[in-house]
């Protein structure tokens, strides 16, 4: 990821994308199953679907257990604001009409395969990210850039291990 020099006001996003020789519904069953990013992730720790939700859904919510060397530990309630099997799937941190993030996965048939896409957008309203930037409002752009390329690196160890899941599967 090259400097960007982006404030958190710009609703920064980052995302990277893999092709994997696997079926779209065969990659779809893997990014939609919430409970195999505490596997992939070394940040989030542990998820749990809330009122009484079983699986995603527009509008169904579900709790994330988070924790950073540098930022400590929290909990999250993120709502599914798209799912549309197998293309995309996405859910906002915080409240989804005014997130402090959305994830979002995309998927897109290519030749025998499929091209998974991934996609981190920080705010528009503020997150644990906003205190750093409050207490040291000259380092914003570095702040910013620097949890963007730990996203982006989450990202690419996230889709390296899909990509590897789904084509041992096939």
């Amino acid at each position: 990821m090259e400097w960007t020099g982006q404030v958190y006001a710009d609703v920064p996003v980052v995302a990277a994308e893999v092709y994997i020789e696997a079926d779209a519904n065969a990659v779809w069953e893997l990014i939609s199953d919430i409970h195999l990013m505490p596997q992939l992730s070394a940040e989030v720790q542990d998820v749990s679907w809330l009122d009484e939700a079983t699986g995603p859904g527009v509008g169904r919510r579900f709790v994330g257990r988070n924790a950073h060397p540098s930022l400590g530990e929290w909990e999250t309630v993120s709502t599914v604001v798209e799912f549309d099997g197998p293309r995309r799937f996405a859910w906002a941190i915080g409240d989804p009409a005014h997130p402090s993030s959305v994830w979002r996965f995309a998927l897109e048939p290519t030749g025998s395969g499929t091209t998974l896409r991934q996609e981190a957008q920080m705010g528009p309203a503020p997150s644990g990210l906003s205190l750093a930037i409050e207490a040291m409002p000259d380092k914003e752009q570095k702040i910013v850039f620097v949890r963007l390329r730990e996203f982006e690196s989450g990202i690419r160890t996230n889709l390296a291990a899909i990509k590897r899941l789904a084509e041992q599967e096939k």
